[in-house]
């Protein structure tokens, strides 16, 4: 599979899981402020990397949905500091479903974008640096957020939610070329 039909086929099964998951919970995850959100997805990359540095896992959820989770929180941060809706009012299951493939397919044009100029470099990294790198963003995150959201020259956090989707698509890609 290309690099674009593997993201389709991942961002497909992570909207599912998303979808699923406000049928269950409803649309209680918009009361979180953006940092908030970034508090989970380091909870989440940080379990990667320690059953990476340990090489093995105690709890049996599967490493490919930490993955899926990493997606689905930032494309709800993303979604947040976008503005959509009145984050005190469910979403329609339709207006839901359409602000979480506008996030994709923003996140989507980046990874074309970057894989054409970067030349799918990233299929010569290790998984754990996929990790490292995730989790780097996470920290640039948190300093970006304590400083009011603002940078003097840096992406902001929406750029940062975009790169950790692409990262952990390719962490997904590089997990099942491992099997």
């Amino acid at each position: 599979m290309t690099t674009l039909e593997s993201y389709d086929a991942y961002l497909d099964k992570c909207l599912d899981i998303f979808l699923k998951k406000n049928t269950d919970y409803g649309t209680s995850w918009r009361v979180l402020r953006p940092s908030s959100i970034t508090d989970q997805i380091l909870i989440k990359i940080s379990r990667l990397r320690s059953i990476d540095e340990k090489g093995e896992q105690k709890v049996n959820d599967p490493i490919e949905g930490e993955f899926f989770g990493l997606i689905n929180y930032s494309v709800m941060a993303l979604i947040q500091l976008s503005g959509t809706a009145d984050i005190e009012k469910d979403m329609t299951v339709e207006d839901l479903k359409q602000a979480y493939v506008n996030q994709r397919s923003i996140a989507r044009a980046l990874l074309s974008q970057k894989n054409h100029d970067y030349g799918e470099v990233w299929r010569m990294m290790r998984l754990s640096s996929i990790i490292d790198i995730i989790l780097m963003k996470v920290h640039r995150m948190k300093s970006i957020e304590e400083q009011g959201g603002k940078t003097i020259i840096s992406e902001g956090l929406d750029a940062n939610y975009l790169d950790i989707i692409n990262y952990c698509v390719f962490g997904l890609v590089k997990l099942e070329e491992k099997r």
